[in-house]
């Protein structure tokens, strides 16, 4: 298959309310979208979200990337793309995703393909601060559908205790809670938090600590009263068979962005199946086209809930089909295949690069 034209934008997509985790408080998502078109029309769409703060990768330096090799690699097969692609990943993840994922759109790829009919459950996270506007939330969420509760920590190890307390005051037994420092503590605060915890209804702690203190991170985990789960850690199959001779870590986090592809995703859930880990796969900054990706791939693999609930942040879906959505779950179904509206597309649009194998030649 020939692709015959390589868009790249970049989104401006504001949230319906402010997002916050340790590093930063977001009021809008700016993802680049790759979409390639195939001689015979066909179009696979792509994408990633570069968050400041997040990764050694910058939305400039993910935009270059995209648009450098779309430029070169227009006009060839989507075999060669791939191929030219993957060789690049360690180079920049992020970008080299939304590429891929466009790549196996354009090809249908065969994760991709929905034969029966799946529900995906999906974590919310908890947004309220104050006990009595938590109690309300978990109702709320709870009659929505909601069977997990994601409680974002990282700041000052007192008051995340206690949103943790009142959140399983409120809950009281009903749903699971998992909690997510995104690299927000230190050793010494990580592993206070972590050994001072009531287990109760917690399935897991992630990522305590930055993404490269390993050390940081087990010394915690040693001590935890629940089992911890690496997310920023893991980049790939040699950092998950790093987790999984760690004492106290059961569960690593995986995002398509972050591992490079549904290839390598997949490659990596394998593994870490096989030693034994459990798997949590989505990004929260994500639109319905990679969300919709995630969910896909997922399929067999997720421990719980899954975490690709990047896109009903936005106040406008991307899709002209809005990905189906019930009771906290994605529902994939035979024959939905997302599309793109091309009037929110353009509403949103930051910038644009385009690339036409008839302008190469």
């Amino acid at each position: 298959m020939v692709i015959r034209e390589i868009v790249v934008r970049q989104l401006c997509l504001p949230l319906t309310k402010p997002y916050k985790v340790s590093f930063r408080t977001y009021t809008e998502f700016e993802p680049i979208i790759v979409e390639m078109t195939a001689a015979d029309g066909t179009v696979g769409w792509g994408e990633a979200y570069v968050p400041a703060g997040s990764t050694r990768e910058t939305a400039e330096s993910a935009w270059k990337f995209c648009c450098s090799n779309a430029e070169k690699l227009v006009g060839r097969t989507t075999a060669e793309i791939g191929e030219v692609i993957d060789a690049e990943v360690q180079e920049s993840p992020f970008a080299a995703c939304a590429m891929l994922s466009a790549v196996a759109m354009a090809i249908r790829h065969p994760a991709l393909t929905v034969d029966t009919e799946t529900r995906v459950p999906l974590l919310v996270p908890v947004s309220a601060t104050d006990k009595e506007s938590i109690a309300a939330e978990i109702e709320e969420r709870l009659d929505q559908g909601y069977r997990t509760f994601k409680v974002k920590v990282g700041w000052d190890v007192d008051a995340d205790l206690q949103r943790v307390r009142w959140v399983q005051q409120a809950l009281r037994g009903r749903a699971a809670i998992t909690m997510d420092a995104n690299r927000g503590y230190d050793v010494v605060q990580g592993a206070r938090f972590a050994s001072e915890l009531d287990p109760k209804d917690i399935l897991l702690f992630e990522q305590p600590c930055e993404a490269d203190e390993w050390e940081a991170n087990s010394q915690i985990a040693r001590i935890s009263k629940v089992p911890l789960m690496l997310d920023e850690s893991i980049r790939g199959v040699r950092d998950i068979e790093r987790a999984a001779t760690l004492p106290g870590v059961r569960y690593v986090k995986l995002k398509l962005k972050r591992i490079g592809g549904v290839d390598r995703a997949l490659v990596a859930m394998r593994r870490a199946r096989d030693l034994g880990l459990g798997i949590c796969l989505g990004d929260g900054v994500a639109t319905e086209i990679m969300c919709w990706v995630e969910a896909c791939v997922s399929r067999g693999y997720l421990a719980g809930a899954g975490d690709m609930n990047g896109f009903l942040k936005p106040k406008t879906r991307l899709l002209a089909n809005p990905l189906p959505f019930e009771r906290g779950n994605i529902v994939l179904r035979p024959g939905y295949w997302p599309e793109v509206d091309r009037t929110i597309l353009k509403a949103h649009q930051k910038r644009e690069s385009r690339y036409s194998a008839m302008a190469t030649a």
